[in-house]
């Protein structure tokens, strides 16, 4: 059972790894990103379960959505709507807020509205949120940000020498989005890859060589467990997860 560390609120996953997963196995990239669907639901259920307040999810990210070949990308889009679809009830009967961030006004429209369709539905539930992050980039929330204050600023209703660091996480995809505690990365490789750049700034990263398809609640709770073993300082005194 997964027993989460006092202060640990937000943990977010770059679930990486689905095609190599399926090419060791002589599959289709395809049938990577349908196991990597159970693994969401496994760990979502297991998080809600301890408590946790936030699980961030990358499903997808700006740089995947303009480049990968469109055949994969309209099926990532397909998987994506089946999958809204599909685990409301799993959602629901979990108390789960279901949110999302990033450019999904560039999404066919049906999945736009099948999107919008959960968040509203779980809106009124009391547990823990999960974000998909889709067609996501960091530097693209921030820009697009830094876009909305400038034009808060050209109408005359921002005063320039007022800005700080809370006016730009007002204007983030989603304000209410709590600073990151834990960046678990699958998969082996070390680097953020352009998640979550602002509520990265203090959080503490794993990188697992699992593949996320293989990433189960045994996994998360090693996560977790390295997670509480450290010491985080903020840029102060230590502070010791354990007490």
């Amino acid at each position: 059972m997964l027993v989460l560390p006092d202060g640990l609120r937000h943990i977010a996953i770059i679930m990486d790894g689905n095609g190599r997963w399926a090419n060791a196995r002589g599959l289709a990239r395809t049938r990577g990103h349908k196991e990597g669907i159970k693994s969401v639901r496994a760990i979502t259920t297991a998080a809600a379960e301890a408590g946790l307040d936030q699980l961030t999810l990358y499903a997808m990210s700006v740089e995947n959505f303009v480049k990968r070949p469109r055949t994969e990308v309209s099926f990532l889009l397909a998987l994506l709507k089946r999958f809204v679809m599909q685990e409301r009830r799993t959602i629901m009967d979990n108390d789960i807020r279901f949110r999302y961030v990033g450019r999904t006004h560039e999404f066919p429209r049906a999945v736009r509205n099948e999107l919008a369709k959960l968040e509203e539905a779980s809106a009124g539930n009391g547990g823990m949120v999960l974000c998909l992050a889709l067609n996501y980039g960091g530097r693209s929330e921030i820009a697009d940000a830094m876009r909305a204050i400038a034009e808060e600023v050209k109408r005359g209703e921002l005063d320039p020498s007022t800005i700080g660091e809370e006016t730009v996480a007002a204007h983030l995809y989603d304000p209410e989005m709590p600073d990151l505690d834990l960046l678990i990365r699958t998969a082996g490789e070390v680097r953020i890859s352009n998640f979550l750049l602002w509520q990265v700034s203090y959080s503490e990263i794993y990188v697992t060589d699992t593949y996320w398809p293989d990433f189960g609640v045994k996994a998360l709770e090693a996560a977790v467990a390295n997670y509480a073993a450290r010491k985080r300082k903020f840029g102060g005194l230590i502070h010791n997860l354990n007490g």
